[in-house]
């Protein structure tokens, strides 16, 4: 395999080439980079890379099969921007499998998401209300992004309900601080029938582990309730303020 040094001016002149190769199909196609700019870096550096080695720009999410040229053809490679991408997965998911082609919705939607994400891991509380309310969208959520949340719902940003979907016992040994009622997973379809009030509104579940809560989720979506988040890793992975009894 031909070794490429990614510092030769031979490397740097196609790498220059393949940024504008990018640019190239995000005007032709009304595409958008990711905005993490690593992802972007990343696969044109891979572009670029099979480009000198191959001859062709060979999508670097794949391995590329065949030893020849006439092998790599007849192998149906993926070659940049491949036909899957533009066909089904920038319609579907908003952005191609390596991820430097994307629609501007998923782009901007992304570009949200991330800015949440370094708030609430950074800095782990201290959210805009405009955060907040993204945040409370995702479907699954961690420990520290729970905290933030309830933070901001004392200070009036958001309102939801937080359930605990353990049994009785283990909500006794201790509980979420802000957990405003008791759902046990063994009583859940008589004990939810408490909440139908709520089918449009956020809720958030949690559990040990994560992993009834979860099936509690499904469950909640089934029977109609709209916006249902999960605290994926359970209470045992939660660092804010919890109370007994």
């Amino acid at each position: 395999m031909q070794q490429i040094d990614m510092n030769s001016p031979e490397f740097q002149a196609e790498f220059e080439k393949t940024w504008n190769f990018v640019e190239k199909v995000n005007k032709q196609f009304g595409f958008v980079q990711n905005p993490n700019e690593e992802v972007n870096e990343g696969v044109a550096m891979g572009l670029a890379r099979n480009k000198l080695i191959y001859g062709k720009r060979y999508c670097p999410c794949f391995m590329v099969i065949g030893e020849t040229k006439e092998e790599q053809k007849a192998a149906d490679n993926r070659i940049c921007p491949c036909k899957p991408a533009l066909e089904k997965e920038i319609p579907q998911d908003g952005l191609c499998h390596c991820g430097i082609f994307c629609t501007p919705e998923y782009a901007k939607k992304q570009a949200q998401h991330d800015e949440v994400e370094e708030a609430v891991h950074t800095h782990s509380k201290g959210l805009t209300k405009e955060q907040a309310q993204s945040l409370l969208n995702e479907e699954q959520l961690d420990g520290d992004e729970i905290e933030a949340l309830i933070e901001a719902r004392e200070l009036g940003m958001v309102e939801f309900t937080l359930l605990d979907v353990r049994e009785f016992m283990e909500f006794q040994m201790g509980h979420i601080v802000g957990t405003d009622a008791l759902v046990p997973t063994s009583q859940f379809y008589a004990k939810i029938e408490e909440h139908n009030d709520k089918k449009s509104k956020n809720i958030i579940v949690y559990c040990h582990t994560g992993s009834r809560s979860f099936q509690v989720q499904q469950a909640m979506k089934s029977m109609g309730f709209e916006k249902v988040s999960n605290l994926s890793r359970g209470i045992v992975a939660y660092g804010g303020d919890t109370q007994r009894g």
